[in-house]
């Protein structure tokens, strides 16, 4: 038989719940829809509660930073842009809201691609066993052409895909990335790691044209991120490894270099959260001073949401 016998509550000292400091309250609950509500409707009625509330936070500091001018960068994956939201990207470029973009190899692809021929991704599950998958012509040569003349021209990479397209003014211009960015003037840059990228493949490939303008590319990059300092943003869609790696060594470079790159504001929007996007997009460099934040969702809902807050906030409070 146990020692033990059951304590006496009796005693047990209370407090009335009215002193009681609470996390949750109605005022911060979700409204119901009306049925004939606008988009700012919606967004007001979310929840003022953990990612709602943070969501509520994020749209201000974009806000805040276009007004001050300052850089909101996106960092996307090629998952993004085969999602079909390439438009949504495309129209906050040219509102001068997203005023850079950094992409990796495979987000490079899909744009060149669609610009092409208005599709991409292949079925690689049924093209690895014939040898055939990444193996397409155009793609291949035109990119790898693009790189090399890049190269010789001392520009970077993201910049060289770009001209290439506008030079061959295929049908899909309007979809593309890459020519908004030279349309508009914001940096494009790509990063990639030799190996990862169908185009590598290719008879056409210049290994050291490829690690120069990615290089260059690089060093666009950190030159963005040194602006990004009291009241920047930096947006990771969808890149779970490469494009958070990149960053936090720009990062590093920038505060070397004596840039004040603190009191900014980071998200991760991803299906899962990573090690990387957490630790090198939301916690470490927000560590000195301003704010991380981290969104769990399809690209596909998130990243189209996320772009009407920010235009309807714009666009609300300038015409009030």
């Amino acid at each position: 038989m146990s020692s033990f016998s059951p304590i006496d509550l009796s005693k047990v000292k209370t407090y009335p719940l009215s002193q009681r400091k609470n996390k949750v309250s109605i005022k911060d609950f979700a409204t119901p829809p009306k049925g004939n509500d606008v988009f700012m409707d919606f967004l007001d009625s979310l929840p003022n509660i953990l990612a709602g509330q943070d969501f509520r936070k994020l749209i201000e500091h974009i806000v805040s930073a276009y007004n001050k001018g300052k850089p909101v960068v996106a960092m996307m994956g090629g998952h993004v842009i085969k999602c079909g939201l390439s438009p949504v990207i495309i129209s906050l470029m040219e509102k001068g809201i997203i005023n850079a973009i950094a992409l990796n190899g495979a987000g490079s692809i899909h744009d060149f691609e669609l610009a092409l021929i208005g599709e991409t991704s292949e079925d690689v599950a049924e093209n690895i066993q014939n040898g055939t998958f990444g193996m397409s012509e155009e793609t291949g040569w035109l990119m790898n052409e693009a790189i090399k003349d890049a190269a010789e021209k001392n520009c970077g990479m993201g910049e060289g895909l770009g001209r290439k397209l506008l030079e061959l003014n295929p049908p899909y211009l309007e979809y593309s990335l890459l020519v908004a960015s030279i349309r508009h003037e914001i940096p494009l840059t790509i990063h990639v790691a030799i190996g990862t990228d169908i185009i590598h493949q290719h008879p056409a490939t210049d290994g050291a044209a490829i690690g120069q303008t990615s290089f260059t590319d690089f060093r666009t990059f950190v030159s963005v991120v040194s602006e990004l300092g009291n009241g920047g943003v930096l947006l990771n869609l969808g890149s779970a490894v490469l494009l958070p790696e990149v960053f936090l060594k720009a990062l590093t470079v920038a505060r070397n270099l004596g840039h004040n790159v603190v009191n900014f504001t980071t998200a991760n929007f991803d299906m899962i959260q990573h090690y990387r996007p957490n630790e090198n997009v939301v916690k470490r460099p927000t560590n000195m001073g301003g704010q991380g934040y981290a969104f769990t969702g399809h690209h596909e809902i998130m990243i189209p949401l996320l772009a009407n807050a920010i235009i309807e906030r714009i666009s609300h409070r300038e015409n009030h």
